[in-house]
């Protein structure tokens, strides 16, 4: 094994920026994607300076992993897989390579991974091809990603993700009119929040996987918008959204007049 663990000053000169994979020793997974200058792949595959004796209860799943690997005497492997980055395309490499990698241990997805990351060709149909989404919408909206949904059809499933559970302003989320379920750009559901509540167990009996460990967020219970608002917002078969102000990013929700 190398025992290089540092790249000398000339070579960080020249690397620029560049997108880097950190690699379990025991399996060959990769397990996190990241981006960096100068010495960042190295100071990230030794667990620093996040990793601390003193607090291994604030280990993410990405220190806690970093640290197995050095308590079975390994070190982390790591790949650059992409340098010389331009500034201004820096984000987009390194969230290809996320979506290239699922169940990675990074926190956040890639940089507009629901609005430009992987899909089929029907996906990309629907993005394209289905009517817009108004630009300038009349009601005080929050419209929330639920890029897990399987079946589009299915109004059940989608009410119970876009309802449970969120990190927002309970007082803020009470002044919305409406909550829309947006999957891949795509707004396919309208719902009438008549309650808004803490993530709990009582509040949400009929959640399978809610617990109570996300009491800090909230969720609502409520009932599809009328006729009239859902064919406004979503249609027959959902409706794509195209203001850069209502466009998912990162943050999987976005407000609307409230």
């Amino acid at each position: 094994m190398s025992s290089i663990t540092r790249f000398p000053t000339e070579v960080c000169e020249k690397l620029g920026n560049y997108v880097y994979r950190l690699i379990d020793p025991r399996n060959g997974e990769t397990f996190y994607v990241g981006k960096g200058r100068n010495n960042r792949v190295f100071d990230h595959a030794a667990g620093l300076p996040e990793i601390s004796d003193d607090a291994p209860q604030q280990l993410g799943a990405k220190l806690e992993r970093i640290r197995a690997i050095k308590n079975a005497g390994l070190n982390v492997l790591h790949v650059i897989h992409r340098h010389e980055i331009p500034d201004e395309t820096v984000f987009e490499v390194e969230a290809a390579l996320i979506d290239a990698y699922p169940g990675l241990t990074n926190i956040q997805g890639g940089h507009a991974s629901s609005d430009r990351g992987p899909m089929n060709h029907l996906e990309l149909i629907d993005k394209y091809a289905l009517p817009e989404f108004p630009l300038e919408p009349e009601h005080r909206l929050i419209l929330i990603n639920i890029n897990k949904l399987e079946n589009r059809s299915d109004r059940r499933a989608i009410y119970n993700l876009v309802r449970y559970c969120w990190r927002l302003s309970k007082a803020r989320a009470e002044k919305a009119d409406y909550v829309l379920a947006v999957v891949r750009g795509i707004v396919v559901g309208a719902f009438y929040p008549q309650k808004w509540m803490p993530a709990t167990q009582e509040n949400f009996p009929n959640i399978p996987y809610a617990d109570g460990s996300e009491s800090h967020r909230i969720g609502f219970s409520g009932e599809e918008a009328e006729k009239e608002i859902w064919d406004l917002y979503v249609g027959a078969r959902g409706k794509r959204v195209t203001n850069p102000d209502l466009k998912h990013i990162q943050n999987p929700i976005r407000f609307w007049q409230c």
